[in-house]
């Protein structure tokens, strides 16, 4: 179990790590359809603060399987089953959504959430037996776990209801402190790039399941409606949204900045939770807007335009606040990103005289435009500068 190099040439995602991946695929379906349907139902509101607790225990077992990995991916039998361990707890989870969502019942999701730890556990412990150079770092990570893992069970079993949200943000605020903590004893060998192509995998897994959302917002559609021109506008305007945003997120080589600042690698990393929620909410948004094109949902229209405006708000904004520390040179313009996010969130208000898809057209538009900005602005700055008559590029001619 030893660490791999931190600047190991041609480093990409093993196999494994993409099978891994496809199991979180199902554990942000089950978050997403449940967004939705609470959205449709009337109750978007209720059903925000579940969908963000759920969705912290997937980005985060996601999260500490991927920093464990780019550190010690040793590829042999040990590492192979621990992972399938770990990729059992991710389908347990998720198959506890429902319960979570409607009734508040975050047992099943915490009986896969410790599933998931134990296997995480044992990994760090064969670091600490394998590894006598970051012994301490993998005891204080496999100690961590733990004693937070037992936490996480006296909350779901025993921690009354009135209890359960404030204990849920203590519990949540000493996970995120405990890679901090570990890390001070010897940093591990985590590889910038292969962190950075991982988090460019993931994004494009929540842009496929915000596909899969509007798709199942289709068919519910198409089931008690003819296809209709606001139906058309919105499947139309969700695609280009995607497009958009999948457009800016990978403008960023988040692996060079991450090369040269290490140290801020917290704030890019942590703050992608809220880059991923807004993608994963985006799509339980645009679902419920095809939907709503279609037939009567209990939703009103500012809230279905809501919640196609504020995910995407979110995430223009948190991708130039996670991005700005890590890059070399600033790609993602303030101005353009906030103004964009500025226009995309006043935009709901007019529904009442544009509708719904008067909404999503316009939220694509201002996309469109703030990809057309900066790409032209990244393209004008790269451009080499015009060489003065009687000179070469190299200097002046003989």
């Amino acid at each position: 179990m030893s660490a791999r190099p931190v600047d190991e040439p041609h480093r990409v995602s093993s196999q494994l790590e993409l099978l891994f991946d496809l199991t979180f695929v199902v554990a942000v379906a089950a978050v997403t359809a449940q967004l939705a349907h609470e959205i449709v139902e009337g109750h978007a509101g209720a059903g925000v603060v579940p969908f963000l607790q759920v969705f912290f225990a997937i980005w985060w077992a996601w999260m500490n399987f991927t920093w464990f990995a780019s550190s010690y991916d040793t590829d042999d039998v040990a590492y192979r089953v621990l992972t399938m361990v770990q990729m059992a707890g991710v389908l347990v989870l998720a198959a506890g959504v429902p319960a979570a969502g409607e009734h508040g019942d975050y047992r099943f999701v915490t009986l896969g959430y410790v599933i998931m730890r134990i296997g995480l556990v044992a990994q760090w412990l064969r670091v600490a037996a394998e590894d006598p150079a970051r012994r301490r770092t993998a005891l204080r990570y496999g100690g961590g776990i733990t004693v937070l893992t037992a936490a996480w069970i006296v909350h779901s079993w025993v921690a009354p209801a009135s209890v359960e949200l404030p204990l849920f943000v203590l519990l949540a605020a000493l996970e995120l402190a405990v890679p901090r903590w570990a890390e001070r004893a010897e940093p591990t060998t985590w590889h910038p790039h292969h962190i950075a192509e991982r988090y460019g995998l993931f994004v494009i897994i929540l842009l496929g399941e915000s596909v899969l959302a509007a798709s199942r917002g289709v068919a519910s559609a198409l089931e008690t409606s003819e296809i209709t021109s606001p139906f058309v506008m919105i499947a139309v305007s969700g695609l280009v949204v995607l497009f958009a945003l999948w457009w800016l997120y990978f403008l960023v080589e988040a692996g060079e900045g991450l090369s040269g600042r290490r140290d801020r690698s917290y704030r890019w990393g942590y703050g992608h939770y809220g880059i991923f929620a807004a993608l994963a909410a985006l799509g339980a948004g645009l679902e419920v807007a095809v939907e709503q094109s279609g037939h009567h949902v209990a939703a009103a229209p500012l809230t279905v335009g809501y919640a196609v405006a504020i995910p995407v708000g979110a995430f223009l904004l948190l991708l130039w606040l996670v991005h700005t520390p890590v890059e070399q040179e600033s790609v993602i313009r303030p101005a353009v990103i906030s103004g964009c996010a500025a226009v995309v969130l006043a935009l709901p208000l007019a529904v009442r005289w544009i509708g719904v898809h008067g909404v999503a057209t316009a939220v694509a538009a201002a996309c469109v435009l703030a990809v057309a900005i900066t790409v032209g602005v990244s393209a004008r700055r790269r451009r080499p500068a015009p060489v003065a008559a009687g000179t070469t590029a190299t200097g002046p001619r003989p």
